[in-house]
């Protein structure tokens, strides 16, 4: 007579991202799952845990020994918005991923339990799906604008509609150049462009050493792209690289960047690098419904689609949402606009690093 069979117990642990074998499984998972992100991936927690100095839960699902489920999270707490557990904090995606329905629920009432044991007050899982009561759904703050690439560089500018093609034409008439690299001449040529955007749109501005932790978590699978105009950095992304999709994410362009076309040059050149990488995907990432930079994603033919962000809160009122195109932050925004962008690059990190 056969035994009967018994399956292998789901358990619920936290990874020890410290640990080099435990982040090869995970990433060994990953690659497996086609809705992972690099957002999913440990280097992004360990990446704001050196330079944000927040705290990383990582959770694992297992049955047998095998993993069946992550869930990355950020414990973020700030003086502005409060506390939450976040997946993924600082990025844009990061929902559960699981191998199967009680994987996933387990992940899901894992976070909730985790939540409620350090008293955080809002559970934050940006992407992917719940099952559970008591979640509260966003889907009309951020839209994604993500496109699968043509073959050459040529039918990527022909990919672009006709009135944007024409501004990346016209970027090709001044006396620009674009490179790509992990350098420190890359890396300030970034901050650079990034810290003054981010005081134009007046928006507090992520540290440098989160930039620089990010180069060094990702290794060859991030990078930094800059438009130069002799020695100038006009406009500049970094960049991260996951199953063949390349994620341009933080970046931004000094004021003359608008005049001289750098940004529509850095846009083409996105696609440009991708191609030359392998990708066969490119994904801009995510812009507030109705604000500028959503609106330049789609002239460049990349179509808007809705973002679901899920939030519960420990005493299940509305969660407290911070939008700066909200009008009862405008004095602020406007006030923060007008500072010297050293000032800017002192105070901002200080702020931004428990927004996430």
């Amino acid at each position: 007579m056969n035994a009967l069979f018994t399956a292998p117990a789901l358990t619920i642990r936290e990874a020890d991202l410290n640990d080099t074998r435990e982040r090869a499984r995970i990433i060994g998972y990953l690659a497996e799952d086609a809705d992972s992100t690099p957002f999913h991936h440990p280097a992004w927690n360990r990446a704001v845990v050196r330079a944000c100095g927040q705290k990383a839960h990582y959770l694992v699902a297992e049955r047998g020994g095998t993993i069946v489920g992550v869930l990355p999270l950020i414990d973020i707490r700030s003086p502005v918005v409060g506390r939450s557990l976040t997946s993924v904090g600082f990025g844009v995606d990061g929902g559960i991923l699981a191998s199967d329905p009680k994987a996933h629920r387990a992940l899901e009432d894992a976070c909730w339990t985790l939540a409620q044991t350090l008293g955080t007050t809002t559970v934050d899982l940006r992407g992917g799906t719940v099952t559970g009561e008591g979640w509260h759904a966003d889907r009309d703050t951020y839209l994604g604008f993500a496109r699968d690439l043509t073959a050459t560089h040529e039918s990527e500018l022909l990919a672009i509609p006709k009135k944007q093609r024409a501004e990346v034409r016209r970027s090709f008439t001044f006396d620009l150049s674009v490179t790509t690299g992990r350098g420190k001449r890359d890396l300030a040529a970034q901050y650079r462009c990034y810290s003054e955007s981010m005081r134009n749109l007046g928006t507090p501005m992520f540290p440098r050493s989160l930039f620089s932790a990010m180069l060094e978590e990702y290794g060859d699978d991030a990078d930094i792209l800059t438009v130069w105009q002799g020695e100038r950095p006009l406009s500049s992304t970094l960049n991260v690289y996951w199953a063949g999709v390349m994620y341009p994410f933080y970046g931004g362009g000094v004021r003359e960047a608008r005049d001289l076309r750098a940004n529509d040059r850095m846009f083409y050149g996105y696609a440009c690098h991708a191609l030359d990488r392998g990708c066969r995907r490119l994904d801009l990432g995510r812009s507030k419904a109705g604000s500028g930079p959503a609106a330049f994603k789609k002239n460049f033919g990349y179509a808007p689609r809705p973002l679901t962000y899920w939030r519960r809160t420990l005493d299940g009122s509305p969660p407290r949402t911070v939008n700066p195109l909200d009008p009862k932050y405008a004095r602020k925004t406007k006030l923060w606009k007008k500072l010297p962008l050293p000032v800017a690059n002192l105070i901002g990190p200080l702020i931004a690093r428990g927004l996430g």
